[in-house]
């Protein structure tokens, strides 16, 4: 593949739900690349939109209640937007896979772990019989799974919350697909346990030369894993950059404040400061730049609180939606 050319390249997605009390703006006009090989971290409060940009990355938005309404999902060069059902089933699980954010409600309680792992294996690589569960017993052994062989016969409900995650890598990873999206893949696990799945995960990313679209709410986890940042709120990028420049240099207020109440090796122990008020209401946006009200120059900005602006490239490799961040111009 050329290495210029992104192997996911998500250009002006709208995700909308249609409910009694109106139209949900999940995702608006969202754009943001993943390269071949590197890690991005989607990054951003609860209910930013970050998990419906990765449903919908899938095909997986319920139609009952939303659809994607405008934009391209190239993957590729292909736009999956225009990929009928079938078509989809095919590159779902073989050629992007999906770790969801808890394991209990992804696995089925009434199966077995091997006939889960199985059961991909046989529909995406054709694998059948003895073959496909000598794959799932070494797929468990590669997630660090002891006596695996023991433990493919075993049910969810069987297996501790890590080794469930670990399972559920398991399952993505068995048909080595080129990208994976990994939606908060360790936020219901202790730190310990934390540390080792995203080490899991560092791991076999080389060994396979997998694209990773890590999907977190902790910037300390986007600073260990990922190559590149996309900075969320409510339903918008408002900034991507490098790991490094983010940290270096956040140039968007609500970059600004989510590294503000991290807590930093080295630095006395004090009180963090967190972001005032809180997510708006995506039934319900402020009129302008949505961060506005949180804003300490938004909030007393006349253009901040009637225009919105527009995600810009600021800086080569460097994006921002912030007419105060710098570099933006007029």
């Amino acid at each position: 593949m050329n290495e210029n050319i992104p192997l996911l390249s998500i250009r002006n997605l709208s995700t909308h739900f249609f409910v009694e009390e109106g139209v949900v703006k999940a995702v608006e006009d969202v754009s943001f690349d993943v390269a071949e090989g590197k890690t991005l971290a989607v990054v951003g409060e609860s209910g930013c939109g970050k998990s419906v940009t990765a449903l919908s990355v899938m095909g997986l938005v319920p139609e009952s209640a939303g659809r994607v309404v405008d934009g391209q999902i190239l993957f590729r060069g292909d736009d999956l937007l225009k990929k009928t059902e079938s078509q989809m089933r095919r590159i779902r699980g073989n050629e992007i896979a999906m770790i969801f954010q808890e394991p209990m409600t992804s696995l089925n309680p009434v199966f077995t772990i091997g006939n889960q792992i199985v059961e991909a294996v046989k529909l995406h690589q054709g694998i059948k019989g003895e073959h496909a569960w000598s794959h799932a017993v070494e797929m468990l052994r590669k997630v660090g799974i002891a006596d695996p062989a023991r433990r493919v016969r075993e049910y969810p409900h069987q297996m501790s919350g890590g080794m469930r995650q670990r399972v559920m890598i398991a399952m993505a990873l068995c048909c080595w697909p080129s990208l994976l999206i990994a939606d908060e893949p360790t936020t219901a696990l202790d730190v310990t346990i934390q540390a080792q799945i995203l080490e899991l995960l560092r791991e076999l990313q080389k060994q396979q030369n997998m694209s990773v679209m890590m999907i977190t709410h902790d910037l300390g986890v986007a600073a260990e894993n990922a190559d590149d940042v996309a900075v969320v709120y409510a339903s918008n990028i408002v900034e991507t950059a490098s790991v490094a420049a983010i940290f270096e240099e956040p140039l968007h207020p609500y970059t600004q404040g989510l590294l503000r109440s991290m807590p930093r090796l080295g630095q006395k122990m004090e009180r963090l400061e967190s972001i005032g008020g809180s997510v708006p209401n995506p039934l319900h946006f402020p009129q302008g730049c949505k961060f506005h009200p949180r804003c300490p120059i938004g909030v007393s900005d006349q253009r901040c609180r009637t225009q919105q602006p527009q995600l810009r490239e600021v800086a080569p490799g460097r994006c921002a939606a912030c007419f105060h961040a710098k570099g933006y111009g007029d």
